[in-house]
Protein backbone atom coordinates (compact mmCIF):
# COMPACT_ATOMS: atom_id res chain seq x y z
CA UNK A 1 0.00 0.00 0.00
CA UNK A 2 2.98 2.59 0.20
CA UNK A 3 2.01 5.38 1.50
CA UNK A 4 -1.67 5.04 0.97
CA UNK A 5 -2.98 4.93 4.45
CA UNK A 6 -6.20 3.51 4.69
CA UNK A 7 -7.56 6.92 5.91
CA UNK A 8 -6.60 8.24 2.57
CA UNK A 9 -8.16 5.82 0.58
CA UNK A 10 -10.97 5.86 2.55
CA UNK A 11 -11.48 9.66 1.40
CA UNK A 12 -10.73 9.17 -1.89
CA UNK A 13 -13.21 6.51 -1.87
CA UNK A 14 -15.56 9.20 -0.92
CA UNK A 15 -14.23 11.68 -3.23
CA UNK A 16 -14.53 9.47 -6.49
CA UNK A 17 -18.16 8.54 -5.20
CA UNK A 18 -20.15 10.82 -6.02
CA UNK A 19 -21.67 11.14 -9.48
CA UNK A 20 -19.06 12.47 -12.27
CA UNK A 21 -17.59 13.06 -15.25
CA UNK A 22 -13.62 11.80 -15.67
CA UNK A 23 -11.26 13.38 -18.25
CA UNK A 24 -8.20 12.38 -18.82
CA UNK A 25 -5.86 12.79 -21.79
CA UNK A 26 -3.74 10.17 -23.74
CA UNK A 27 -0.52 9.44 -22.00
CA UNK A 28 -2.42 8.93 -18.49
CA UNK A 29 -5.41 6.70 -20.30
CA UNK A 30 -2.23 4.51 -21.30
CA UNK A 31 -0.56 4.73 -17.87
CA UNK A 32 -3.60 3.65 -16.20
CA UNK A 33 -4.83 0.87 -18.52
CA UNK A 34 -1.30 -0.28 -18.72
CA UNK A 35 -0.49 -0.79 -14.99
CA UNK A 36 -4.93 -1.98 -14.61
CA UNK A 37 -4.02 -4.78 -17.34
CA UNK A 38 -0.32 -5.69 -15.87
CA UNK A 39 -1.70 -5.96 -12.15
CA UNK A 40 -2.59 -8.99 -10.77
CA UNK A 41 -6.44 -9.37 -9.12
CA UNK A 42 -5.38 -8.81 -5.62
CA UNK A 43 -2.80 -5.70 -6.30
CA UNK A 44 -2.81 -2.65 -4.70
CA UNK A 45 -3.47 -1.07 -7.59
CA UNK A 46 -7.03 -2.47 -7.95
CA UNK A 47 -8.38 -0.91 -4.55
CA UNK A 48 -12.06 0.55 -4.64
CA UNK A 49 -10.99 4.14 -5.55
CA UNK A 50 -9.09 2.94 -8.48
CA UNK A 51 -11.99 0.40 -9.72
CA UNK A 52 -14.44 3.31 -8.94
CA UNK A 53 -12.65 5.95 -10.75
CA UNK A 54 -11.99 3.02 -13.85
CA UNK A 55 -16.20 2.62 -13.88
CA UNK A 56 -17.36 6.45 -14.61
CA UNK A 57 -17.69 8.02 -17.52
CA UNK A 58 -14.90 8.80 -19.28
CA UNK A 59 -13.87 10.86 -21.88
CA UNK A 60 -10.66 10.36 -23.09
CA UNK A 61 -8.43 13.24 -25.07
CA UNK A 62 -6.11 12.01 -27.63
CA UNK A 63 -5.52 12.40 -31.52
CA UNK A 64 -3.37 9.21 -31.21
CA UNK A 65 -5.37 6.94 -29.99
CA UNK A 66 -8.36 4.77 -31.65
CA UNK A 67 -11.28 2.66 -30.68
CA UNK A 68 -11.69 0.23 -28.52
CA UNK A 69 -10.39 1.77 -25.60
CA UNK A 70 -9.73 -1.08 -22.98
CA UNK A 71 -12.12 1.65 -20.29
CA UNK A 72 -15.70 1.01 -19.32
CA UNK A 73 -17.86 3.72 -20.54
CA UNK A 74 -15.08 5.85 -22.00
CA UNK A 75 -15.65 8.33 -25.23
CA UNK A 76 -12.99 9.04 -26.97
CA UNK A 77 -12.66 13.05 -28.17
CA UNK A 78 -10.59 13.82 -31.68
CA UNK A 79 -10.34 17.48 -30.63
CA UNK A 80 -8.72 19.65 -27.79
CA UNK A 81 -8.64 19.48 -24.44
CA UNK A 82 -9.96 22.89 -23.98
CA UNK A 83 -12.89 22.28 -26.76
CA UNK A 84 -13.97 19.08 -24.82
CA UNK A 85 -14.21 20.66 -21.63
CA UNK A 86 -15.82 23.86 -22.63
CA UNK A 87 -18.72 21.51 -24.04
CA UNK A 88 -18.63 19.41 -21.83
CA UNK A 89 -19.01 22.56 -18.30
CA UNK A 90 -21.88 24.13 -20.86
CA UNK A 91 -23.40 20.46 -21.43
CA UNK A 92 -22.86 18.26 -18.82
CA UNK A 93 -24.72 17.89 -15.73
CA UNK A 94 -22.52 16.26 -13.80
CA UNK A 95 -18.99 17.92 -12.27
CA UNK A 96 -15.76 16.70 -14.15
CA UNK A 97 -13.08 15.49 -13.00
CA UNK A 98 -9.16 14.73 -13.87
CA UNK A 99 -6.77 12.55 -12.47
CA UNK A 100 -3.26 12.95 -13.49
CA UNK A 101 -3.20 14.21 -17.23
CA UNK A 102 -0.54 16.88 -16.41
CA UNK A 103 -0.23 18.02 -20.01
CA UNK A 104 -4.16 18.14 -20.75
CA UNK A 105 -4.54 20.13 -17.35
CA UNK A 106 -1.83 22.15 -18.18
CA UNK A 107 -3.59 23.41 -21.23
CA UNK A 108 -7.37 23.39 -19.35
CA UNK A 109 -5.70 25.45 -17.01
CA UNK A 110 -4.78 28.07 -19.50
CA UNK A 111 -7.89 28.29 -21.30
CA UNK A 112 -9.14 29.41 -17.43
CA UNK A 113 -11.65 26.11 -17.59
CA UNK A 114 -10.21 24.74 -13.80
CA UNK A 115 -12.63 25.60 -11.23
CA UNK A 116 -10.60 23.46 -8.66
CA UNK A 117 -7.17 21.94 -8.20
CA UNK A 118 -6.59 19.51 -5.33
CA UNK A 119 -3.09 18.51 -4.98
CA UNK A 120 -1.76 15.65 -2.34
CA UNK A 121 1.46 15.67 -0.60
CA UNK A 122 2.51 12.60 0.58
CA UNK A 123 5.11 12.68 3.10
CA UNK A 124 8.26 11.23 0.96
CA UNK A 125 11.01 12.81 -1.37
CA UNK A 126 11.58 11.38 -4.73
CA UNK A 127 14.53 13.49 -5.74
CA UNK A 128 15.99 10.16 -7.96
CA UNK A 129 12.69 8.35 -8.36
CA UNK A 130 10.53 11.04 -9.35
CA UNK A 131 10.60 11.26 -13.49
CA UNK A 132 7.96 14.36 -14.49
CA UNK A 133 7.94 17.76 -12.74
CA UNK A 134 4.23 18.26 -12.25
CA UNK A 135 3.69 21.70 -13.89
CA UNK A 136 6.76 21.79 -16.34
CA UNK A 137 5.84 23.73 -19.05
CA UNK A 138 2.88 25.38 -17.70
CA UNK A 139 1.87 28.72 -17.40
CA UNK A 140 2.28 31.00 -14.19
CA UNK A 141 -0.86 30.51 -11.72
CA UNK A 142 -1.93 32.11 -8.72
CA UNK A 143 -3.44 29.90 -6.19
CA UNK A 144 -6.18 30.75 -3.50
CA UNK A 145 -6.45 27.93 -1.01
CA UNK A 146 -9.73 26.57 -0.81
CA UNK A 147 -9.48 23.88 1.73
CA UNK A 148 -6.72 21.80 3.15
CA UNK A 149 -7.24 18.38 5.16
CA UNK A 150 -4.29 16.62 7.38
CA UNK A 151 -5.19 12.71 6.89
CA UNK A 152 -3.75 9.63 8.65
CA UNK A 153 0.47 8.97 7.86
CA UNK A 154 0.98 12.99 7.28
CA UNK A 155 -0.52 13.01 3.57
CA UNK A 156 -2.01 16.66 3.28
CA UNK A 157 -5.08 17.46 0.81
CA UNK A 158 -4.64 20.94 -0.93
CA UNK A 159 -7.30 22.66 -2.88
CA UNK A 160 -6.96 25.87 -4.46
CA UNK A 161 -8.76 27.94 -7.04
CA UNK A 162 -6.15 28.65 -9.74
CA UNK A 163 -5.53 32.49 -11.57
CA UNK A 164 -3.61 32.77 -14.37
CA UNK A 165 -0.86 35.22 -13.86
CA UNK A 166 -0.79 38.02 -16.25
Amino acid sequence: MGKQTQDFLDHRLAQWSGEQRLVLGANTYRAFAHMLASADPDSDVRDQWVTKMRHLPTTVVSNTLREPLDWPDATLAHVSAADVVAQLKEHSDVPLRSHGSLSLNHSLMAADLVDEVQVTVFPVISSTSGTEPIMAGAADFDLELLRSRTLNGGIQELTYVPTLRK
